[in-house]
């Protein structure tokens, strides 16, 4: 009888651990994909260390393309969805369109079709908020930034409201273009994520 019970116990721990296992789906853009550097040391590389360093199984697929636009996610995302099955889908998307000066509008139609297909497929999302540099003037900066909060609180889902906060205008943490997020800064995005994130998980 003990050893049925620990027999028992045994199965029920292991499914338990399988349960637990996940796949985490990054939809994002060149800052992401680690453009400029050796991806190794990106800030989803160092995600997927520490996922293991805190004991998660969790499986990580980055689907991040550099020069990517909501747009171009929006595409890319059913046949992501499909393959990889995901239980968590994070969104990093809209820098290039607000470079590009698309619509904000358009941003968040485009976000939100997302953010509904990953529901549909069974997944939760985490929104990473972006921002644009004040020379694209004020009316834009701030209708641009404005769409992440307004899609997380219509959705309701869980929102990072500036993924390159303390980071972004910062020389010693920015690659020579102004632009990507250098090595040293790959440890504060993370750090940016993670408190969100790992409530998700």
């Amino acid at each position: 009888m003990r050893a049925w019970f620990l027999s028992a116990g045994l199965m029920l721990w292991l499914l338990s651990q399988t349960a637990a296992a996940g796949t985490v789906l990054i939809v994002g853009d060149s800052i992401s994909a680690a453009f400029g550097l050796d991806t190794r040391l990106g800030w989803v590389s160092l995600l997927e260390q520490r996922l293991k360093q805190q004991g998660f199984d969790d499986k990580v697929i980055n689907a991040s393309v550099s020069g990517d636009t909501s747009g171009g996610g929006q595409a890319r995302l059913p046949a992501l969805l499909a393959e990889h099955k995901p239980d968590l889908v994070i969104l990093e998307l809209g820098g290039n369109d607000g470079l590009r000066g698309q619509p904000p509008a358009q941003l968040q139609q485009n976000l939100s079709s997302m953010i509904d297909s990953s529901r549909a497929a069974g997944a939760k999302v985490l929104l990473l908020g972006m921002r644009l540099p004040p020379n694209y003037g004020a009316r834009y900066t701030q209708a641009f930034a404005a769409v992440y909060g307004s899609l997380a609180e219509e959705k309701k889902i869980a929102l990072v409201p500036f993924f390159l906060e303390g980071i972004g205008g910062i020389p010693e943490l920015m690659q020579a273009d102004g632009l990507h997020p250098a090595v040293a800064a790959q440890g504060k995005l993370l750090d940016n994520v993670w408190p969100t994130l790992k409530p998700l998980l």
